[in-house]
């Protein structure tokens, strides 16, 4: 991995607003859904999720792989895995600074609520595909 396939990737990701998620189920079974994100760039991604009325909180209890596919326009996306954890205290604070600068008109006015619970994933495997041009540019990255 170099530093500037790393640099390029973070520039792609930092760009996008939304993710769509997928973690596995108490039965072993896929579910996705779309968040919202923060991103670092040692490609560190960021979220939050309500702790009693999604089914992504369960998820990632129980089993705290996770995959995500960040943009789909112009034929370019980033498959993400990583793990996520939740995060509390000091670290929570930094991070959840991070995704509501990204998030400045939906992600704090959550920040009270008892109910909201913040993740730190750290990344296992990215790649970055982009299928617009000939040849093809593709980037993987593996921590």
């Amino acid at each position: 991995m170099t530093q500037n396939d790393k640099q390029f990737v973070y520039e792609f990701i930092h760009k996008h607003l939304i993710a769509a998620l997928a973690c596995i189920n108490h039965s072993c079974q896929p579910e996705a859904s779309i968040v919202e994100f923060g991103d670092t760039p040692n490609l560190e991604l960021t979220f939050d999720t309500l702790s009693k009325s999604y089914r992504k909180f369960k998820n990632l209890r129980n089993n705290p792989a996770v995959a995500f596919v960040i943009g789909w326009d112009d034929k370019i996306t980033v498959q993400y895995e990583g793990i996520a954890k939740e995060i509390t205290g000091e670290e929570a604070e930094r991070y959840k600074e991070i995704f509501f600068e990204k998030n400045p008109d939906r992600a704090r006015k959550w920040d009270n609520d008892p109910e909201v619970k913040h993740f730190l994933v750290r990344p296992k495997y990215i790649r970055y595909s982009d299928y617009d041009g000939k040849p093809y540019k593709i980037i993987e990255l593996k921590f």
